[in-house]
């Protein structure tokens, strides 16, 4: 536990971001339409939020709600516009109809953001098999972080198998950081902690309200205090 843990929370505005950068959040996870379970947000949206805080964010590359790439074309020209707006990381993660990783797509997009680090987000929590798509995106452009709850129903039903992927850091599709997130709460981060993890992602954990309301600094703050740091 001598690392500080990264405590990444989703905004969906200026007043999420900055909220969450109060409460000790190191890193925003920036989307827009939650009912969708996140969807790329607007150019405006992200240069406003640069311009109001001054930690990284992460922003969304995903178009509708399911995981599916759909129209790879406007991915690459919303990952255009992003960058221009003054993102510099993204999330980003597409599967096909198998349930396999659509490499062609993230390939594609992942050009596009010409070397910007990226996370790929919960759609390997619905792949048919985690292993093949881990080696699959081993050595594509830019990929540090895999967003899992390590099950598509959230970390209770994941826990072992966030355990056991931690146990192969260092192996070859497996050299990312583990983002756990996806049901997450406190009762979790001790276990995971022991297990060599160290970030976590947090969006109704840190909504009193939830996502009826704002982020909140004070919620924010509780992670902060639990993760340490």
């Amino acid at each position: 536990m001598s690392k500080r843990a990264v405590l990444e929370v989703i905004a969906l505005d200026v007043e999420d971001a900055v909220a969450a950068q109060a409460g000790g959040a190191d890193r925003l996870e920036l989307v827009t339409d939650m009912a969708a379970d996140g969807l790329t947000p607007a150019p405006a949206t992200v240069a406003e939020i640069r311009a109001a805080v001054d930690i990284p964010v992460r922003v969304m590359l995903r178009l509708a709600d399911g995981f599916a790439a759909g129209d790879v074309g406007r991915l690459v020209a919303a990952a255009y516009d992003l960058r221009e707006a003054g993102a510099e990381e993204f999330v980003l993660g597409f599967l096909d109809a198998d349930g396999c990783v659509d490499l062609d797509a993230v390939e594609r997009v992942a050009g596009a953001l010409e070397g910007c680090r990226w996370t790929f987000h919960r759609a390997i929590d619905r792949a048919a098999d985690r292993d093949a798509l881990r080696k699959q995106l081993a050595d594509v452009a830019g990929l540090d972080t895999y967003l899992t709850a390590g099950a598509a129903e959230g970390v209770d039903a994941g826990l072992s198998t966030l355990v056991a992927e931690a146990g192969r850091r260092g192996e070859q599709g497996y050299r990312q950081e583990l983002l756990v997130g996806g049901g997450l709460r406190l009762e979790h981060v001790a276990e995971l902690r022991r297990a060599g993890i160290e970030a976590f992602h947090i969006g109704g954990a840190a909504r009193v309200r939830g996502w009826d309301g704002p982020v909140s600094a004070a919620a924010v703050a509780e992670w902060r205090g639990v993760l340490g740091g």
